[in-house]
């Protein structure tokens, strides 16, 4: 019997809804999910309308044996890191030096990433921190990983089409964030660094497992954010393997409840972004807090404390992904830390053994959902690469849900055995960390390689 069916009488008794046939997502909707994300695929890759872009990467995946010094810059938010890294071949890596700044400073003195800051003040910055880390005089390609959306035309050309986690710096959108960063170093009179390369963060993830193992052919964000990359053998007007963008967290064809539609409704772009808006850590937080306050605001959980539990939760820094760890992690008789924490964040105590297990089985019920809907879109992307699963697949993970949330990782190992069945065996899930980082520098080296 599960956890939740242990409870489930309980809140029935309390009159709590049916909260599981909200988020349950059964086996056989997992697979309708995973046809439809094939679908969705193939009419992106055939410039048929859908919620799939299907970006071309223009890189193919490492043969692992690329070797030499390269930089890297990892720069996905407010904190930009610098590495000179050293490809051994033979799918090894040693990271010479690194260097990390924030885009904003804590005591306020700058903001590379508001309006009152240029696409020149920031990529300038960014030139300052490669000065910091290697001599002027050198001659190293450097691989760029920007994490925010860009259309690819070339192996060194990226335009930005517009920014996203609350970056807001002036004279960049429309232009190629490549050629900023080539500007900034020619002024800086770095002239001997070349910038050849720029990939996102989960191309970056793809690379760096494909460097080590060859069967590495999907590589995933499962973080803050969401998204998916595999390598195409057959790419639309493309004679060699590449590795295309999905963008999956803009998938749309998803069984939505009312607390979903709530969420996109009331989101900064309704209608975008829908799986990444269930599975995310930036999300979560969120969809858990608006089904908290509709329940204690129909008297069914926490009644006693009703109204702190209202004021609480109505504040978004209140709930997000690292409290939802929190609860996960917690275990009775007592839920001790959940309790810690709701009483000294918000002085909410006394709260029953059954009320705090009812949380928890809450929040257990959103990211086991977020899990299985992540499993059914890799399963999608697996019946486009091998229907029949006659070769071994590796998917490389990168991300802070699928690391350190208790529970993601194997809620999503389960779901994609339960669609996969007998076949299961041919997939592996692997966590790769600092793929951004190590990405962009085998990028660079693929790009450099000779052809």
């Amino acid at each position: 019997m599960s956890e939740w069916e242990t409870v489930k009488g309980h809140f029935l008794d309390l009159g709590l809804p049916d909260l599981h046939s909200c988020f349950n997502l059964t086996v056989p909707q997992m697979q309708h999910i995973a046809k439809k994300f094939h679908q969705s695929m193939l009419h992106g890759l055939t410039e048929q309308k859908g919620s799939l872009k299907m970006l071309p990467s223009f890189f193919n995946i490492p043969t692992g044996e690329e070797s030499g010094v390269f930089l890297s810059i990892d720069f996905g938010g407010t904190n930009v890191r610098v590495s000179l890294v050293q490809l051994l071949g033979q799918g090894k890596i040693r990271v010479l030096k690194k260097i990390s700044a924030f885009l904003r400073d804590p005591g306020g003195s700058y903001d590379y990433t508001a309006a009152t800051a240029t696409g020149r003040e920031l990529f300038g910055f960014l030139a300052e921190q490669i000065a910091e880390l290697i001599g002027v005089g050198e001659t190293i390609p450097l691989g760029l990983t920007f994490s925010f959306p860009t259309k690819m035309q070339a192996l060194n050309k990226a335009v930005l089409i517009g920014w996203t986690k609350e970056f807001n710096t002036r004279a960049t959108v429309g232009k190629d964030v490549n050629l900023l960063l080539l500007d900034a170093l020619q002024k800086r009179g770095l002239h001997g660094i070349k910038p050849v390369a720029v990939i996102n963060d989960t191309v970056g993830t793809l690379m760096t497992a494909a460097y080590s193992n060859p069967r590495a052919d999907i590589g995933s964000i499962c973080g803050t954010g969401h998204n998916t990359c595999y390598l195409e053998q057959q790419p639309p007007q493309q004679s060699n393997p590449m590795i295309i963008n999905i963008e999956s967290g803009n998938f749309n064809r998803l069984p939505a409840n009312e607390y979903d539609r709530y969420l996109d409704l009331h989101s900064e772009k309704p209608g975008e972004q829908v799986l990444e808006k269930m599975v995310s850590g930036r999300y979560l937080g969120a969809l858990m807090r608006l089904v908290l306050l509709d329940l204690v605001r129909k008297g069914c959980l926490f009644q006693g404390v009703s109204r702190e539990m209202m004021d609480f939760f109505s504040q978004a820094k209140n709930l997000d992904a690292e409290h939802i760890s929190l609860v996960l992690g917690d275990n009775p008789p007592g839920f001790g830390k959940t309790a810690a924490w709701l009483k000294n964040a918000a002085g909410i105590q006394d709260l029953s053994r059954s009320e705090l297990q009812a949380l928890k089985i809450i929040v257990s019920l959103l990211t086991t959902r977020a899990a299985r809907l992540v499993a059914a879109t890799y399963a999608g992307v697996l019946r486009h690469l091998d229907p029949l699963l006659k070769r071994p697949h590796i998917i490389a993970i990168d991300g802070s849900l699928y690391e350190k949330m208790p529970g993601f990782a194997s809620c999503l190992e389960k779901g994609l055995d339960e669609i996969l069945q007998n076949s299961s065996g041919q997939v592996q899930l692997n966590l790769v960390k600092d793929g951004s980082g190590a990405g962009a520098a085998i990028a660079a080296a693929v790009a450099v390689a000779p052809r």
